[in-house]
């Protein structure tokens, strides 16, 4: 079995809502791996993370759990671990 079978069995065939919210929830757990293991490699505290970008630790905490993140915000978080965002078409 594929993994498109799987996931149409457990979260519904693309364009489903409920495919659609699994499909936001991982893109926002991957964000959130990549910000932390970026910030840990910077050897950087939640803390001075969130006082570089102007806001308070628990938003960074929350964000590397995976909580949904604006994009002005990412841009933020992007810049400020020196990661660069690259959008291109499919």
């Amino acid at each position: 079995m594929n993994a498109n079978k799987i996931l149409d069995e457990r979260f519904g065939e693309k364009g489903t809502k409920e495919r659609e919210q699994f499909r936001d929830k991982a893109f926002s757990y991957y964000f959130g791996e990549i910000i932390k293991n970026r910030r840990k490699e910077l050897h950087m505290s939640q803390e001075s993370l969130a006082e570089k970008i102007g806001k308070k630790r628990p938003y960074i905490s929350r964000i590397e759990n995976g909580e949904d993140i604006r994009l002005s915000n990412f841009a933020l978080l992007a810049n400020a671990l020196g990661l660069s965002i690259q959008l291109k078409p499919e």
